[in-house]
């Protein structure tokens, strides 16, 4: 049996739209053994699908037939602290935590390099699935089904304070309301400020980080999805946050503060039922420039 970690992402970080993404540690745990059998149980009682539709299952089974390797079934328990459809790469994760596992048991014959192609290939976006493997920020885009990317290790003088809504947003409604054309001048302010902010992060211009987080290509169509959203995102700003954003595709929004602003959170929090929002949680986060580990391996070792 083997043990995975694999941490929590948030994508598009304002205008890097399917482009930049990082990986946060907040984490979800997935048990794996090779098995005769579908076997597949929840470790915290949150409700996953127990079938062959499990989406580590079925991405574990799917690189064993790319790899040629005959596949009988798998053993599966999950720990899932990343919320379903929250823009916080729970499905990205799924997917990292199957072809990690199943690349493991079969003793390592994918390169890393490939997983990223083949993760993305299956989640269909990069931003979300490559900081879940490698960590750290991840600037990224396709070629045909390769991924070309540029991780950077973000230093740990930032907190990502995730404001997490009660309710779902799946990324096929996101999607839905996005425009199928941009105007020119929209396409340049978003490139302009996605590459102001992959570059502010890594050098530690934080001072560039509430412009760089602007946008015009999804942003401004999905917020009326997310009740409340906006009024979020301005109080985070008020309370001293260096950016604020939709994760991923949302309903969470994610703040960029100064790690000196150690209750940051617990203001928001606070802030949130003055803004008629109950039931949202906040997470105080730091970045994982690790990305997923084999915790353990079946002779115990990490």
């Amino acid at each position: 049996m083997i043990k995975i970690r694999i941490p929590a992402t948030s994508a598009n970080i304002g205008p890097g739209f399917d482009s930049i993404g990082l990986a946060v540690n907040l984490y979800n745990y997935v048990t794996m053994e090779e098995s005769d059998c579908c076997r597949i149980t929840s470790l915290d009682g949150i409700p996953v699908p127990t079938d062959e539709s499990n989406l580590i299952y079925s991405t574990a089974r799917e690189l064993y037939r790319i790899c040629g390797v005959p596949f009988y079934g798998m053993e599966i328990g999950q720990i899932n602290n990343i919320p379903f459809a929250r823009g916080l790469g729970s499905s990205s994760a799924c997917v990292i935590a199957g072809l990690k596992g199943a690349n493991t048991l079969m003793g390592n014959p994918v390169s890393d390099a490939e997983l990223i192609n083949i993760a993305a290939s299956i989640e269909g976006h990069p931003d979300n699935s490559t900081p879940a493997l490698v960590g750290g920020l991840v600037t990224a885009a396709m070629e045909g089904r390769r991924v070309f990317f540029v991780k950077q290790e973000i230093k740990n003088d930032l907190r990502f304070v995730a404001v997490i809504p009660d309710f779902e947003l799946k990324t096929s409604k996101a999607r839905s309301v996005l425009p199928d054309s941009i105007d020119r001048r929209d396409g340049v302010f978003n490139l302009s400020r996605a590459a102001l902010m992959s570059v502010s992060l890594y050098s530690g211009n934080y001072h560039n980080l509430r412009v760089a987080a602007d946008d015009r290509i999804h942003q401004p169509y999905r917020l009326g999805l997310i009740k409340g959203g906006a009024q979020v995102m301005e109080a985070c700003y008020n309370l001293g946050a260096y950016a604020a954003f939709i994760s991923g595709a949302g309903s969470t929004l994610m703040a960029i503060v100064d790690a000196g602003l150690s209750d940051f959170g617990d203001c928001v929090a606070r802030r949130l039922p003055e803004l008629g929002l109950y039931g949202w949680r906040v997470h105080t986060l730091s970045i994982d420039n690790v990305g997923t580990v084999i915790e353990k391996e079946e002779d115990g070792s990490k």
